[in-house]
């Protein structure tokens, strides 16, 4: 994800109130930044990402080949908050009550028991979650939405924040599961670590020849400071020629004869969301056209199925939504927000 240049002239200075709460986010957010690329060499567009989900409330997918570091990421951020966190390694054999929890009952008090299961921390790792079968990965379709898991007619509530952080191997990897159209669309972004590149590659030898940096990793924020982040980042002004962006962009995936399934109306949320995270952590408190447009990929490339035409001519969701992306007119970037009487500098 790239920043844009181009700000809009608002005519009016900032509140001091969210000037300040902004400095406060881009400290906070450098620490972390800082924190995780002691771990994750040479790719800050990735943690960036990372952040992104993070500060948006939403669930990160991390999708690529084995040994690029894609359990490191997900640990080095975990670890970077001082919050709960637990991994789930999603197996063939992995039940659904291991990730939600099951009633046990006690003989001593002759009463059934709740015991919670992996899904309830501030940030669950799952691991290689398309090598568990669809039952089990339809665990976390109520978590991840709802934020609470229902066993036994009874509700129990997740705390905030609540992030899964998920990784996978790609579809045509031997022993994996195609996630469910439902999980995927429950992700907010799905990024790709990629190889590294040579100089990171050779730090990468020297900084690991006698430890792991993992493990000297400290969490440099915690949990109740990250809602407080996440509060600001809900303040942020998003335009109504940028909400019709969001919705025209995503709008035109349901329409094309290349996609057999678009994006949804959670992917339009999701999308705006985002932005609104992507805008804070650059310093402002409104979004401008560009934060959409650069985020469309992460965020609905995932969620979309190319036509039995179009995947017979080798047209991949990431090209056909590139080709969307550039034919959706982008609004005026200088419609700020004082051109929305309804806007409160």
């Amino acid at each position: 994800m790239e920043a844009s240049t181009t700000a809009p002239d608002t005519g009016t200075a900032p509140t001091t109130g969210a000037g300040a709460d902004l400095e406060t986010l881009a400290r906070v957010v450098t620490r972390v930044r800082h924190n995780i690329e002691r771990v994750i060499e040479g790719k800050p567009d990735v943690v960036s990402s990372a952040l992104v989900v993070l500060l948006a409330e939403g669930h990160l997918l991390i999708e690529d080949v084995p040994g690029v570091g894609k359990t490191m990421l997900s640990k080095a951020l975990a670890r970077s908050i001082d919050c709960s966190v637990r991994r789930i390694q999603f197996t063939p054999d992995l039940l659904p009550s291991d990730v939600t929890g099951v009633s046990i009952f006690n003989q001593s008090t002759r009463e059934f028991e709740f015991r919670p299961g992996g899904i309830f921390a501030n940030i669950v790792v799952g691991d290689e979650i398309n090598r568990a079968s669809p039952k089990t990965q339809s665990a976390l379709l109520e978590c991840m939405e709802e934020r609470q898991v229902t066993v036994d007619n009874a509700t129990y509530y997740l705390e905030t924040p609540f992030m899964v952080i998920a990784t996978q191997n790609p579809i045509e990897m031997e022993g994996t599961y195609a996630l469910p159209e439902a999980q995927r669309d429950r992700f907010m972004a799905r990024v790709s670590i990629g190889y590294p590149v040579e100089a990171a590659e050779i730090a990468m030898l020297d900084s690991r020849a006698e430890s792991n940096p993992l493990d000297d990793l400290e969490a440099v924020t915690d949990a109740a400071e990250i809602r407080k982040l996440c509060a600001i980042v809900g303040q942020v002004y998003v335009s109504t020629a940028v909400q019709r962006y969001a919705v025209a962009l995503t709008g035109a995936t349901r329409r094309t004869d290349e996609l057999t399934l678009g994006a949804s109306p959670r992917a339009t949320l999701h999308l705006v969301r985002a932005a609104k995270a992507f805008a804070a952590i650059h310093g402002r408190d409104y979004v401008l056209p560009d934060d959409v447009r650069n985020l469309a990929r992460p965020v609905l490339a995932h969620r979309l199925l190319p036509s039995v035409e179009a995947a017979m001519s080798g047209r991949s969701t990431t090209a056909i939504l590139d080709a969307i992306v550039a034919a959706v007119p982008v609004p005026d970037p200088q419609a700020g927000p004082q051109a929305d009487p309804l806007h409160r500098a």
